[in-house]
């Protein structure tokens, strides 16, 4: 058994990695498997045991601070510019009504209505560290990410903060004035949260701006910065100090000319590694008996949970919003469970089974006693929850969001950056043959001409914003940077590779430098692209070639090879793009052309 709380820590690590791998690998939400695995390594050894519960929970409660301050830096007004209304309704009434129908469905099913508000306030959030991932292997509509990603991120602290002033009215019971003191911690929450979070990013913006940081101290900076917020913010008011690191997250990600793209790249890094941490250290906290005790009821509530409560909570909130029928539909079935409501539970929990020590009212404090002894079905409950609502979304959403036309679980779509002729006729043959293509530049003639072809197009600076940050991509895979400037297509492509992955990314072949070889002329590699077609050209001899050749999509099969075809054109044929049944991808030199496979190619021209 592992008593070394060094050892426990890196076999945790190691697994949580690995689970993520796996999960990328057979496209399966993470945390199914992170839960898995934290319930098979709890048999084992307990987090508890090894690390203690003061060290476990202060470990979490700054974990998920950092989670959720990662969240808010990507929060911007300006991507819910024309949602601000449904985004509002989102985060307040939804949250109403779902409180208020999870705490009767928890009360029915035979819990004290004191814990069925606690357990009715931990879920109404729905958890960035889930909606994440389900986002990156979707890629939705704008629209329908950013309704997802606001909710996601701000609902977190305010159901800890409805769980926090459930516990404070549970505390004071009959022997005080609950009401005032729900009032006095919801408006002490409020106003340290502000006025930290306001102070905090002021002083970080200032910083930055003048450069009192050097730059590779940004990331630890900003760290230390969150979870000092989180502590202070704590240690004036209980469990205030999500709200401020949400806020101060927020503030910053709003400020104009504030650059923290690398500031969130270093906390996104961050956030995954946490995030499979604590799934597997508190999901080992959790005991197979209790699961299976809880078990009959966790699946009536979770029935409740998909098919009734949110379904209404998102038709009464968003009616009359200008949201539209689909876009309702798949937000009344998307709301998976994360970290946020696992740790909150496991807190409150813990604090609950020793509230009757510091109560002096003998029947008081009996009733605390009582409470904490339930409570214990609360973990396991939400565990289950958890992974059920996982389950279900993370599996299931992909075909829904597909049916109503707002994502597509296996994009195949093509970026086309540049404004030469040859790129049109590209994106037409693409277009041909059912792609979804989408064709950036700056010149009308050549937008023109893809417009009128049928051709989705962009007129936009490639490094603008709009294109780095704002452009529809749902449905897109591949981007493929083609401009004549070989500085701006590895800028773009760098950006995108964020995005889409650098799998997926290209560039055409760098200009040939007068020392062909030399490190001191070459591009560095880190800075550019994967190089498409074979041959890989460079701008300037593609565009000349092309001028004299013709697209051409051609059926290769096990007779008819790749080989054949390029003997037929002497090896002048240039090999640009394969399509092989619904799947869509880039020829590069290192390319491996088999079987029934349509090719996309520019060959020479004849009369």
């Amino acid at each position: 058994m592992i008593t070394d709380p060094a050892s426990y820590l890196a076999l945790v690590t190691a697994l949580a990695v690995a689970c993520q791998v796996v999960a990328w690998a057979v496209r399966i939400p993470s945390i199914l498997i992170l839960l898995i695995v934290g319930f098979g390594l709890g048999q084992l050894v307990t987090p508890d045991a090894v690390l203690g519960r003061d060290v476990l929970f202060g470990g979490v409660s700054l974990a998920v601070g950092v989670i959720l301050f990662e969240g808010s830096l990507s929060l911007r007004f300006k991507d819910i510019s024309d949602l601000g209304r449904t985004t509002l309704r989102l985060c307040t009434v939804t949250v109403a009504v779902a409180w208020g129908l999870i705490t009767l469905t928890v009360w029915f099913l035979g819990f004290p209505v004191e814990l069925a508000l606690l357990v009715g306030a931990v879920l109404v959030v729905t958890g960035p560290t889930v909606i994440g991932p389900i986002l990156r292997q979707l890629r939705p509509t704008r629209r329908i990410a950013a309704l997802l990603r606001w909710e996601g991120i701000l609902v977190d602290p305010i159901g800890a903060i409805l769980a926090v002033l459930v516990f404070q009215a549970v505390l004071a019971g009959a022997s005080a004035d609950p009401f005032g003191a729900v009032v006095v911690t919801l408006g002490t929450t409020i106003l340290t949260a502000v006025v930290i979070a306001l102070v905090l990013g002021l002083l970080l913006e200032l910083a930055i701006k003048r450069h009192l940081v050097p730059d590779f101290l940004h990331g630890a900076v900003f760290l230390a910065a969150a979870v000092g917020a989180l502590a202070l913010s704590n240690s004036i008011e209980s469990e205030s100090g999500l709200l401020t690191v949400t806020l101060l997250g927020i503030y910053l990600a709003n400020r104009p000319n504030l650059h923290l793209e690398h500031v969130a790249t270093f906390q996104e890094h961050l956030q995954v590694l946490l995030v499979g941490i604590l799934f597997v250290v508190l999901a080992g906290r959790v005991a197979p008996g209790a699961v299976v005790d809880i078990a009959p009821v966790a699946g009536i509530f979770v029935l409740v949970l998909v098919l009734v409560i949110r379904p209404v909570s998102i038709q009464l909130a968003l009616l009359g919003t200008g949201s539209t029928k689909e876009e309702r539909r798949l937000l009344a079935f998307m709301a998976p469970r994360g970290i946020v409501a696992a740790a909150v539970t496991s807190i409150f929990a813990l604090e609950l089974s020793h509230a009757a020590e510091r109560v002096s009212d003998p029947a008081h404090a009996a009733r605390l006693d009582q409470l904490g002894e339930q409570a214990s079905q609360m973990v396991p409950l939400v565990f289950l929850v958890i992974v059920a609502t996982v389950a279900i979304y993370g599996l299931g959403v992909g075909r829904l969001a597909e049916r109503l036309g707002l994502a597509t679980t296996s994009p195949q779509g093509v970026i086309l950056a540049g404004g030469d002729e040859w790129i049109v006729r590209v994106a037409q043959a693409l277009d041909d043959l059912g792609v979804d293509v989408v064709m950036v530049s700056v010149y009308r003639v050549a937008l023109n001409r893809a417009r009128m072809a049928g051709i989705r197009v962009e007129m936009a600076n490639l490094l603008s914003d709009y294109v780095v940050r704002d452009m529809e991509l749902a449905g897109l895979k591949t981007f493929v940077a083609a401009t004549d400037q070989d500085e701006r297509n590895a800028i773009a492509a760098r950006e995108f590779s964020h995005v889409l992955g650098r799998k997926h990314v290209f560039q055409l072949a760098p200009a040939a430098t007068e020392h062909v070889g030399s490190d001191r002329t070459e591009t560095a590699s880190h800075l550019t692209a994967r190089t498409p077609f074979a041959p890989a050209l460079e701008y300037k001899e593609l565009t000349e070639r092309a001028q004299h050749m013709d697209v051409r999509r051609t059926s290769l099969t096990k007779k008819y090879t790749y080989a054949d075809f390029q003997q037929m054109y002497d090896g002048r044929a240039i090999a640009l793009f394969t399509v092989r049944g619904d799947e869509v991808d880039v020829v590069t030199e290192k390319s491996s052309i088999e079987g029934n496979v349509t090719l996309i190619t520019l060959v020479p021209r004849t009369d």
